[in-house]
This record gives structure tokens, C-alpha cells and sequence, in this order.
């Protein structure tokens, strides 16, 4: 996310025509196989993003366009603290490409002062992909606030819900498992066990020198990378 003032200036119009003649096909095509409809390759558009800095009324503008790349740019010159929560909340039910929920979720809400009032919205939400957010930054407290959080009753859920769910919460249910087995080594041996009975992305293909999503596998992988070597 960009921290200086801005310093060039352009229009909505503008910036548009620029993402316009990013766009490339066979990036696009390859974006689709995971949900987004987009075709600009995301180096240049934080080279972009660079070049404009931080414009919070600009950033509005593109947005508002509906067109990924400009949400993906918006989000890169926005400054979070200016949104209000209902403002984000509308934000994210609007976001269905995954690519823009997940940098909306990373880059502006976590940054945001009504994260934890929106991490409680989004969980319960019936819309699994609004859910999947709520899920996503639960992750992210059981790592840095685990206070608050029933870790036992999260394990609770997702071993009663996580197969079953529609892909987007299913793979979020699952990190937020294999994160409180890497985090807390008193609820390990429970989200171990739960991953193994599960099943979930046993499969999934993993390229070499990568971690499995599978998390059993993750949760070890992580584990022993805690070890004093």
C-alpha cells in the first residue's frame, strides 16, 4: 500500500484507458481458471499504483467502475482509515473476483479501525463468500489476538461444516485450521486429527519445494520449521 502523498494526478478516465492497454488475453485466460476476470499483470499495476500514490477520491472513482483492475488499483492508492464500515461491508459483498476480496481483506480492512466489527459481520454472514472474509481475518486473530477467540469452538466448527462448504470458505475453514495447529500447540493434536478424518485437500496437487494446503501436512511442515535446527 502506498504511504506518500501523491503526486500525479490523473482521471478515472485516464487510468482506465492505461489498464486498457495492459489488458493481455492469455493473462486473462489463465486469471479465469481461479475466478478473476482480469488480464493486466499485477507488477505493472503496482508500478502504476506507484507512480499515482495514495488518492483516496480517485481511488472511489475506480472503484466505482466495477472493473477488477481498477478495484485492484483502487485498492493499492486508497488510504483504509478514510472508509467506514458500512462503506467496506458494501465493499466486500461487491467483490466477488478473489483476487480483489483478498486484497480488499489484506491491504484495507486489516488496517481499518472497524476490522474486529466487521471479522464478527462477515463469519456469520449465509453468504459463503462474505463468510470466507469473516473466516480469513479470524485466521489472521489466531495468530496475532487469540484472546478473544474460542479456538476450541472454531475447531468445533470446521469439523462440522468444512467439507462440505463451497470452495472459497472451504479453503479458508482449512487455513484458519492448519493456523491454529501451527499457533497452538495445546489445540495441535485436535486439528491434526480433525485434517487427517477430514480429508480436505489431501489431493490437491502441490508443486515441488511447495506446502501442501492439506493440513496435516501443513501444520507439520510449519511446525518443524519452529524447531531449533
Amino acid at each position: 500500500m502506498a504511504q506518500a502523498t501523491a503526486t500525479t494526478t490523473a482521471t478515472a478516465a485516464e487510468v482506465l484507458a492505461e489498464l486498457a492497454a495492459l489488458e493481455d488475453p492469455q493473462m486473462r485466460a489463465v486469471n479465469a481458471n481461479h475466478g478473476d476476470d482480469h488480464g493486466v499483470n499485477l507488477t505493472r499495476l503496482r508500478t502504476v499504483a506507484k507512480r499515482l500514490k495514495v488518492q483516496p477520491e480517485l481511488a472511489r472513482e475506480l472503484w466505482q467502475c466495477g472493473d477488477a483492475a481498477a478495484r485492484l488499483l483502487a485498492i493499492l492508492i486508497c488510504r483504509p482509515k478514510l472508509f467506514g464500515r458500512e462503506e467496506l461491508d458494501t465493499m466486500l459483498r461487491e467483490a466477488r473476483a478473489p483476487k480483489v476480496q483478498d486484497w480488499l481483506v489484506n491491504y484495507v480492512v486489516k488496517k481499518s479501525p472497524h476490522v474486529e466489527e466487521l471479522r464478527v459481520l462477515w463469519f456469520a454472514d449465509p453468504d459463503p463468500v462474505v463468510a470466507s472474509a469473516g473466516w480469513a481475518l479470524t485466521t489472521d486473530w489466531v495468530a496475532k489476538k487469540p484472546e478473544g477467540l474460542d479456538l476450541p469452538g472454531l475447531l468445533d466448527t470446521i469439523e462440522a461444516e468444512m467439507t462440505d462448504a463451497p470452495t472459497r470458505l472451504q479453503w479458508a475453514m482449512n487455513h484458519c485450521l492448519a493456523q491454529i495447529g501451527i499457533e497452538h500447540p495445546g489445540q495441535r493434536a485436535r486439528a491434526l486429527a480433525i485434517g487427517e478424518r477430514l480429508g480436505v485437500l489431501e489431493d490437491y496437487p502441490t508443486p515441488p519445494g511447495c506446502t501442501s494446503p492439506y493440513a496435516p501436512a501443513w501444520i507439520t511442515e510449519m511446525v518443524s520449521r519452529q524447531q531449533p535446527r
